[in-house]
């Protein structure tokens, strides 16, 4: 993917589009492989960076959602079963299985998990990634080595998937661009061109590219929205009184370093103190624990987890392992906003399934609630929708089997092994003998090389040194303070890679470091940037 290329196709573009989508999330890209892979003429506009939001922000599972089975929700979790397969099976470069325990400490728990675990595991049918099984507590203790054996009868082993949720998005808009479409990040929709006066359809998009500032006014057939938890935003740019659809819920999460639960496997906590399941979870060498469920009022681009939210996490985990964390050993917190659908006033948003919703207004086709897991599929309904409103020929859809990019049976080295078929390529990059820097590590605490932030730039349209360091790789999740450590680094291999100045470094390195503070403690804040802590807060006072 080149970005200088992207906007010189939309600039020369005489026709109008047969289809644009507007969000660069998981639901958005997923639309725009589809809808090229029929032969669609597609566009997809992002306001910031792919995946940004929330897509970059989700507990990293690929499941069918086990409580969504003891609400009785069987459509949802077969379907959602069935797409988990698929994806393991078209991206195995950034998906692989992994297996779950359920500690019990009451009588009959076992039981009543095993059965239920099992009807999961049927539900999956041919997709079922391995049999679940109960476990005494000697089997259960060897399987959760850390986990707090204090009144402990057994556990239940199931299977489940995991990925990583930035690089699949990443994925699928250079699948995308591989068949076509024309993805473009940091290109902003600010209003809607309608086919004649005010009430006529919807016939394409007013777009500002955020870089340059150049606008453009761009004729579609059909405009998807894709926005997620921004939906009913784009929605009143069609009908400026429409009723809200998105009841935006926070989910927050913590990481830890791995020796808190050093084995392979994972636990679920299947019933917390606000009634959601909670997952430890190894990941990409180290531990992800989550996710809090929090009714927010307004959805905002750069979501904080609440301190609340912190503690509940630390309290939730502590009751499991032997260890129980401490606020000073969190190596980063973030937070997401889920994009739920509303279903009357006065439900707890944990009540609220993960279902999506579908809506034509004005010519205006709106996609919203749903999962990453479910992707696909939510892209595949869309996708049939814009062509009968727009008119289009009907083609099939061509994703459920379709290898995504990069995707190879002979998996890299790990960390290369989220590249597929372009780890060669990255590899060979940080060989070139004119910069032996390129093979260096970013940072001592992080597993990425230099080579792999030339390549973010040359061909994954990464733009910043937060596109690099949260998306392009997950050095921020995995240690703030070691990202904002390695981030004159990176803003040095950027410009080199970009054609940018001094001064352009300088403002990347003070923008991440700003943005990368939020992802640690108070704790930490206060014990590693003292000044950091005083200028910000000076600065907000000035601001005030």
């Amino acid at each position: 993917m080149n970005r200088d290329e992207a906007i010189e196709r939309l600039a020369a573009r005489r026709t109008p589009w047969d289809m644009i989508v507007i969000g660069g999330g998981a639901t958005g890209l997923g639309i725009a492989l589809d809808a090229a892979t029929r032969g669609y003429d597609t566009l997809l506009l992002e306001r910031d960076d792919f995946a940004q939001a929330t897509s970059s922000r989700s507990t990293k599972l690929l499941h069918g959602g086990v409580r969504y089975l003891r609400q009785g929700n069987l459509k949802l979790v077969m379907g959602a079963l069935r797409e988990r397969g698929r994806v393991l099976a078209n991206a195995p470069h950034l998906a692989s299985e992994q297996p779950f325990v359920i500690p019990t400490y009451r009588r009959g728990e076992s039981l009543y998990y095993g059965f239920g675990l099992g009807v999961y595991e049927r539900l999956a049918g041919r997709a079922s990634l391995g049999r679940s099984r109960r476990l005494d507590a000697a089997e259960t203790r060897r399987e959760l080595p850390g986990l707090r054996a204090d009144g402990l009868r057994g556990g239940v082993l199931y299977h489940d998937g995991q990925f990583d949720d930035a690089r699949l998005a990443v994925c699928l808009a250079a699948s995308a661009w591989d068949h076509g479409a024309t993805p473009i990040n940091y290109c902003q929709v600010t209003g809607l061109l309608r086919a004649g006066g005010a009430g006529t359809p919807v016939a394409g998009v007013m777009a500002r590219d955020r870089e340059t500032g150049a606008e453009y006014e761009i004729p579609a057939r059909v405009v998807v929205n894709a926005t997620g938890v921004f939906c009913d935003s784009i929605r009143r740019m069609a009908e400026p009184g429409a009723a809200a659809l998105v009841a935006p819920s926070q989910g927050a999460h913590i990481v830890l370093e791995r020796r808190f639960l050093p084995g392979r496997n994972a636990i679920m906590v299947p019933k917390t103190d606000d009634g959601r399941v909670l997952f430890v979870i190894p990941w990409q060498d180290r531990l992800l624990v989550g996710t809090t469920d929090t009714p927010v009022e307004d959805a905002e681009a750069e979501p904080r987890a609440q301190p609340a939210e912190i503690d509940f996490l630390l309290e939730h985990a502590g009751r499991y392992l032997q260890e129980a964390p401490r606020r000073q050993d969190v190596l980063s917190v973030f937070a997401g906003l889920r994009p739920l659908v509303r279903a009357g006033s006065g439900r707890a948003t944990s009540a609220l399934a993960r279902d999506h919703l579908l809506r034509e207004e004005s010519g205006l086709v709106s996609i919203t609630g749903g999962k990453w897991t479910t992707y696909r599929e939510m892209a595949e309904q869309t996708v049939d929708a814009a062509a009968r409103v727009a008119q289009l020929p009907g083609r099939p859809c061509r994703t459920a089997n379709l290898p995504l990019h990069g995707a190879t049976p002979e998996a890299a080295p790990t960390p290369l092994r989220v590249y597929g078929a372009d780890a060669g390529a990255v590899q060979a990059l940080a060989s070139e003998q004119a910069r032996p820097d390129w093979a260096v590590r970013l940072h001592p605490r992080l597993p990425y090389i230099g080579a792999e932030v030339v390549w973010a730039a040359q061909h994954e349209m990464a733009r910043s040194v937060q596109d690099v360091l949260a998306r392009r790789t997950r050095a921020l999740l995995l240690d703030a303070r070691a990202s904002i450590e390695a981030a004159p680094r990176v803003a040095s291999l950027l410009a080199g890679a970009l054609d940018r100045d001094a001064a352009w470094q300088t403002h990347e390195v003070a923008a991440f470091t700003e943005f990368a503070l939020g992802y640690l403690t108070p704790e930490i804040l206060a014990a590693d940037f003292p000044s950091m802590l005083a200028a910000r807060a000076q600065r907000r006072r000035h601001t005030k």
